[in-house]
Parts: structure tokens; sequence; C-alpha cells
């Protein structure tokens, strides 16, 4: 009864939501509780719903989700998969897996990295950009961007637990606005996301200006 009291509450005071939210995750934490990614994509759609329905000229919406899976060893996320795909029953599921990408489920996107590196993609798009030829003179931001795997910007990367930061999205999170959740994965609850949420919107964002 509290829980849903403060809930409410803090959902009366979310008025503007991110485009994109990007959680990351350890691959420990994700073996404690892989049915956490269903759960927080369903909080994601209905806060976004429920603002867009009382705000819908400012309030916008959640339109992407990211989860990446922070491990050196992706075979043992294995047996996470199940819980990963029901994704799918919700939303439009990117499930990136080793050199696989899984597309299922239609909705909001929820993309799935595991043990996907940013200076791996990064480099990924010099090593693709020298085959194809491209000049010198020729390369900027924008070129870089259209070779990106990941190609959106996340508003908001939430890291929960406490560990630091991967390099997952290192060039397209240059301007994002970071959450550091000292709750673990395991025990992250609507009220934590909300909390998130209602304080990204008192954030004066300068995209490095």
């Amino acid at each position: 009864m509290i829980y849903w009291l403060l809930e409410h509450l803090l959902l009366r005071q979310i008025t503007v939501l991110p485009g994109q939210v990007c959680f990351m995750i350890s691959g420990r934490d994700m073996m404690d509780e892989p049915e956490n990614l269903y759960r927080v994509t369903a909080w994601c759609r209905d806060v976004s719903a429920s603002v867009s329905l009382k705000n819908a000229k400012e309030g916008g919406a959640i339109k992407g989700l990211t989860f990446h899976i922070a491990t050196q060893h992706p075979d043992e996320m294995a047996r996470c998969l199940p819980a990963i795909r029901t994704i799918g029953l919700i939303a439009r599921l990117h499930l990136h897996t080793g050199e696989t990408i899984e597309e299922t489920g239609s909705g909001m996107d929820v993309v799935v990295a595991i043990g996907k590196s940013g200076r791996e993609e990064v480099t990924s798009c010099i090593r693709r950009m020298a085959e194809d030829h491209i000049a010198p003179e020729q390369v900027d931001e924008g070129l870089l961007d259209s070779y990106l795997t990941f190609q959106y910007t996340p508003d908001v990367v939430i890291k929960s637990g406490g560990d630091h930061l991967t390099d997952f999205l290192i060039w397209q999170s240059v301007y994002s606005e970071l959450f550091f959740s000292d709750v673990n994965w395991k025990f992250f609850r609507k009220v934590d996301l909300l909390r998130i949420l209602r304080d990204y919107q008192s954030r004066m964002r300068r995209f490095g200006k």
C-alpha cells in the first residue's frame, strides 16, 4: 500500500520523459534476476502511456529502451534468454547475442545487448569505412553515426548496483544524463525508476555547450 501511494505521488510529478533510456547491468546481476527486464519494460511502457495521456504536448514518450548486459562470457547468459525473449510479448525486442540479432514482437523498441563493447563498435565502424574506401575528408560525425550498430543516443543511462559504467554506447552517450542507483538490479523497484524519471526532468541539459 505504501509503495503504491509513493508510485502514485511520483508519477504525478513527472511531466517530461526521456526519449531513450539505457540500463547497464552486470552479468552477475542479470543472472540473479533476468525476469526484471520484462518488468522494467512494462513499467516504462505504462509510465510513458500515463504521462503522454495527461500531458500530450510536453511529456513526450519513451520511444526506446536498452539493456546492456556486461559480461566477458556471453555464453553464460544462455539460461537468461527465455526470460529476455518474453519482452517480445509486450514490445519490439532486438536481442543482440554474439553476431546474432533476433527481432520479435511489436511496439516500443527494446534492445538487449549481451557482452557488447563500445570500443569494438567504433573500431568496427572505422574498419568498414576503410573497406568502403571512404576518403578521409568525407569522414564526419554524421558518417560515423551511419555506420554504428546502435544508431540512437540515450537521454538517460542508468547503472544499478553501484558498479562502474562500461564502454557500451561510448560514442552515443557522451551527452547522456547519468544516474547511479545503489539498489541492486535484483531489488530494483518501480519507485526507483520513477524517482530517476522525476529527477531527469529537473536537470538542465547542455549537450556539451
